[in-house]
């Protein structure tokens, strides 16, 4: 099987296997984001900063998803990433594997392949594709909670195709009689002058802004489950660099069946280094 080595390995999370489980048990035996979910979850959105920023919220809500151990593993998890512009085609690998620190994953290949031709996907390859952190940093988590899924990983624009094409994936994979969950992966606000953006101006009161303000709109949207009002919002306010990435997973959740939004948590770079240029994190589980 080809594999896709990964580039962030090493330096955003570890780069073995015992450094990834040590990080994972860590994460999982903190009480941060201990939400109570008793509902089965079909999908999630998660962050994906390093694991020492964002990474407990990450597991958190991608352990929400996986749900009860003793049922079997879904035949596939679909992962919606990527930092693309409105207008760009939707990004794709349809064969081979991610490798990772805990095991490689196998690419799912006739719902990948489905998905890419109604799409017209930009399509990647095990040895060529732009590296990029927004799938990457779930898949350990993913291989972890997840051991004998496949994955469909897709990068997906801020626009309509973003819903259409989280309705089409999911649907696709009841056709093909695949169960089926679903992650989503962006970052909330980007403030700062790093990011040309201080609207609230700099300090404390930039950052209660952020967290009470323009990061809570949009996640208010995500929990309300309104796809093209995340893209808005994300277009609109900087609020969500890959609003097409949690509206698509919104969609697919949707299709499998989700009714309901529940916050698992939000915290940010801020909290951990508090200074003029941060980002916002939110995790959200979807259930039927």
């Amino acid at each position: 099987m080809h594999t896709r080595k990964p580039a962030f390995a090493g330096s955003w999370y570890p780069g073995d296997a015992d450094g990834c489980k040590r990080m994972i048990r860590s994460f999982l035996e903190q009480n941060r984001f201990a939400a109570k979910i008793s509902k089965t979850a079909a999908g999630g959105i998660v962050p994906h900063a390093g694991w020492a920023f964002s990474g407990e919220l990450a597991c958190r809500v991608i352990a929400h998803v996986r749900g009860d151990t003793a049922k079997p593993d879904p035949d596939v998890v679909i992962v919606f990433g990527m930092h693309l512009p409105p207008g760009t085609q939707p990004v794709m690998m349809t064969q081979g594997a991610w490798q990772t620190p805990l095991g490689d994953i196998e690419i799912q290949e006739q719902l990948a392949e489905a998905v890419a031709g109604q799409f017209s996907c930009a399509i990647e390859t095990p040895d060529n594709f732009v590296p990029e952190n927004t799938i990457e940093l779930q898949l350990p988590f993913v291989k972890h909670f997840f051991p004998d899924s496949r994955v469909v990983t897709i990068g997906v624009p801020p626009s309509q195709t973003a819903l259409e094409l989280g309705r089409f994936a999911a649907k696709k994979a009841a056709e093909f009689n695949l169960s089926a969950k679903v992650i989503g992966s962006t970052d909330l606000t980007h403030y700062g002058p790093d990011f040309n953006f201080t609207p609230a101006g700099t300090g404390p009161d930039a950052y209660q802004w952020v967290k009470t303000q323009n990061d809570r709109r949009v996640i208010d949207k995500m929990l309300e489950m309104e796809g093209p009002a995340v893209i808005q919002e994300g277009l609109s306010n900087q609020n969500a660099c890959c609003a097409g990435a949690a509206a698509a997973a919104i969609a697919a959740s949707k299709t499998l069946g989700a009714t309901t939004g529940h916050l698992v948590g939000y915290s940010s770079s801020y909290e951990k280094n508090p200074g003029s240029t941060f980002v916002g994190y939110g995790g959200i589980v979807y259930t039927r």
